[in-house]
């Protein structure tokens, strides 16, 4: 089953077209990772899917329903976490409001932070106080994908999640978001540029070329014919 369809999506900047017609399936339960060289339209897509910037024509299916014509609020509420590249927390707050953030889409409207969160990151417990400005790059993207999932996901969006960040915090990343998809069952789809850390990650891929869908395949058929093609910069 998809959990999420978009049909002859469209999307222009300005008088720039971003996306062309594009038509991808994202099964229920899968990890997909979105590649592509920059400017293909890889964060569009994402945005387009979360409701952040308006689609020109086309359709947004979630679990069957149409999304194209409503909010971000209300795409978050039907179960879609979105962690933006650059992480965009907020340095003035704490960790714990940082946090707090995310329980505002919830459709229960819970106060409660899932536990789970500090599970996956025991890090945060332990600055909880801390301001989130104050965290290295790799405690940041924890923080970001923790408020993404204090609205419990069924779907989680990552834009370039091992950017900027320490390589022994990336394997950990990498374990962390294996661990959402395998165990929470939660479906993944993140932009990555990293060849390795895809492969590591990623079930299945969708290669993206000038806002169009380019391939796609289970990560072991990424060879490296379409490696050269799409990919080397």
């Amino acid at each position: 089953m998809n959990i999420l369809t978009t049909k002859s999506l469209n999307q222009f900047y300005g008088e720039s077209h971003i996306l062309w017609d594009l038509d991808i399936e994202i099964k229920q339960g899968s990890c997909v990772c979105l590649m592509g060289r920059n400017g293909v339209g890889k964060t569009t897509l994402l945005k387009s899917i979360m409701g952040l910037i308006p689609v020109r024509s086309g359709e947004i299916l979630f679990e069957d329903q149409p999304l194209h014509n409503k909010s971000a609020a209300i795409r978050a509420q039907s179960g879609i976490g979105y962690v933006p590249q650059g992480r965009e927390i907020f340095s003035q707050l704490t960790v714990l409001e940082n946090l707090q953030t995310g329980l505002i889409a919830r459709k229960d409207k819970s106060k409660e932070l899932p536990e789970k969160i500090f599970e996956l990151f025991p890090v945060l417990k332990q600055m909880i106080k801390r301001r989130g400005g104050d965290l290295s790059g790799g405690q940041q993207q924890q923080l970001a994908i923790g408020r993404a999932l204090a609205l419990e996901p069924k779907i989680l969006l990552l834009d370039e999640p091992t950017e900027g960040i320490q390589p022994n915090v990336v394997q950990e990343i990498g374990d962390i978001i294996i661990k959402l998809n395998e165990e929470a069952n939660i479906t993944v789809v993140m932009v990555e540029q990293k060849l390795p850390f895809a492969r590591r990650v990623g079930k299945e891929f969708i290669i993206m070329e000038r806002g169009r869908k380019m391939a796609t395949g289970v990560m072991d058929t990424l060879d490296d014919e379409l490696v050269k093609k799409y990919l080397t910069v």
